[in-house]
């Protein structure tokens, strides 16, 4: 039996942009579409804000402010916890808590032993937090308005536990910054677009929130305790249903924080967090391995399918994914302000197969120890 190889790739490629395609009209489309839901009344719940830091002296100086300024009419508090820094981080919060009473902050002068990472601090501060309303964030981020507080309680509403925001990064010049901000929109693409579809998967600590209560009936961390990652991907992961969760994409609940500024850094960062998503679940791991891999396939096939096969046939169907991407990245991106980015999108998915290379070794590393 003779096998008609460039016919066989020219199937593979369509079977592929078939999955890719999926994706998109599953999935992505409908947080293209997505809408705020419409509030028949206002909530004002009592929030406690946490934040763990260590080393962040400057990071709490700049940020923290705009975090205890919030015009917020109900009660919150700024948890802060302060784990083990060297540096004058102790000094900075004790400089803010005069002006501001509604800073809590907590000094962790011992390390956990078999906690890595940094669960513990952020453990102790939700622990140590008065209300029922937890909303987390970094020392190095900064609420996009003064309304942040208000956008992200507002979706505890019809039983929801967990409430996933978008962590942006600052527009800075350069060609680093403009790949870290796609793939850091791509994967709230991701995240935000699965939670609608009713499979959540994972959150991002630098804006998210969660009820205290869910938190300990969930024994905390404990179930990954011993990798340094995963206080905020694993444990949405685990914790998660269709019927808990909402996002929030409302563009003044979002928050910003800089980006890496070296190759090696980022890299060393990405490395860090990829080397949690082996311990999400299995389904999960299925949905996201298969839609990188159908990407990673994507552009050889099309090379392929235009040499051996028909140019103009496998340009068709190209041009099908194309402008199905194009549609839903130009409402995405202008939804999480990530707009200046959409003409380049046709190189930065070009990119993101060299980038799928650049981090493959990750999934079989063992993570660090240590969360800074």
């Amino acid at each position: 039996m003779r096998f008609d190889w460039p016919e066989i790739l020219f199937v593979l490629f369509c079977a592929v942009t078939l999955i890719q395609v999926f994706y998109y009209l599953w999935f992505f489309l409908r947080l293209a579409i997505y809408k705020k839901p419409k509030r028949t009344s206002l909530q004002q719940h009592a929030v406690s804000v946490v934040i763990c830091a260590r080393d962040e002296a400057q990071n709490l100086a700049d940020n923290l402010p705009e975090v205890l300024q919030q015009q917020y009419p109900s009660t919150f508090e700024v948890v802060a916890v302060n784990d083990n820094s060297y540096d004058d981080s102790k000094y900075v919060l004790e400089y803010l808590q005069r002006p501001f009473k509604n800073l809590r902050p907590i000094e962790l002068k011992q390390e956990a032993r078999l906690i890595h990472g940094k669960k513990f601090p952020l453990s102790v501060g939700i622990k140590e937090a008065k209300h029922e309303l937890l909303l987390l964030t970094d020392a190095d981020c900064k609420p996009a308005s003064a309304n942040w507080i208000q956008h992200m309680q507002e979706a505890f509403a019809d039983g929801k536990e967990i409430v996933l925001g978008y962590g942006a990064y600052n527009k800075q010049p350069g060609l680093l910054n403009k790949l870290i901000r796609f793939e850091t929109y791509l994967s709230a693409l991701q995240y935000l677009s699965y939670t609608l579809a009713g499979t959540p998967y994972m959150g991002v600590g630098r804006n998210l929130a969660y009820k205290k209560e869910l938190f300990f009936r969930n024994k905390g961390f404990s179930m990954h305790n011993q990798l340094p990652g995963g206080d905020d991907d694993l444990f949405i992961n685990r914790v998660a249903t269709k019927q808990n969760t909402a996002i929030v994409i409302d563009k003044e609940a979002f928050t910003f924080s800089n980006a890496k500024t070296q190759w090696s850094t980022w890299r060393s960062q990405k490395e860090r967090h990829y080397t949690t998503s082996k311990y999400y679940k299995g389904g999960h791991k299925f949905l996201l391995g298969l839609f990188s891999f159908t990407h990673f396939l994507f552009y050889p096939l099309l090379i392929a399918s235009i040499i051996f096969y028909c140019w103009w046939m496998a340009l068709a169907v190209f041009g099908v994914r194309f402008l199905l991407q194009g549609i839903i990245y130009y409402s995405t991106m202008r939804k999480l302000g990530e707009g200046d980015l959409f003409w380049l999108y046709p190189f930065l998915d070009i990119w993101q197969w060299l980038y799928y290379l650049l981090f493959a070794n990750t999934l079989f590393k063992r993570p660090k120890t240590t969360w800074k």
